[in-house]
């Protein structure tokens, strides 16, 4: 049974994409910068469990006096930082990445 031209045309575009090295660049530089992007998360929230789990009276101490702990704003820290850290990865991923993948997708035509 014979393949359809779009079926041909459609992996004719695969490889041309994949032999490109700009293709490799991208996957690689992608890779890497969101391992790195998780490991910084990872840290932050193993360091918030180990926090909880042998500083119990660290973050239990008042703040002011009333009844907010210091625990509270390093719990919303740690929150927060994984929104900083999505934010940056698609800050990156809408200029250099977007960029590579437009030149990628250029030359495969």
């Amino acid at each position: 049974m014979a393949q359809s031209p779009n079926v041909n045309a459609h992996a004719a575009a695969h490889e041309k994409i994949t032999a490109n090295p700009k293709f490799h660049e991208l996957v690689s530089k992608r890779r890497s910068f969101a391992w790195m992007l998780s490991t910084i998360m990872l840290g932050i929230y193993a360091g918030f469990i180990l926090l909880i789990a042998y500083g119990k009276s660290f973050l239990g101490q008042s703040l002011s006096g009333g009844v907010t702990t210091i625990g509270f704003p390093i719990g919303v820290a740690t929150i927060l930082s994984a929104i900083v850290l999505t934010g940056i990865y698609v800050r990156r991923a809408n200029t250099e990445f977007d960029e590579l993948n437009r030149q990628i997708l250029e030359e495969a035509r």
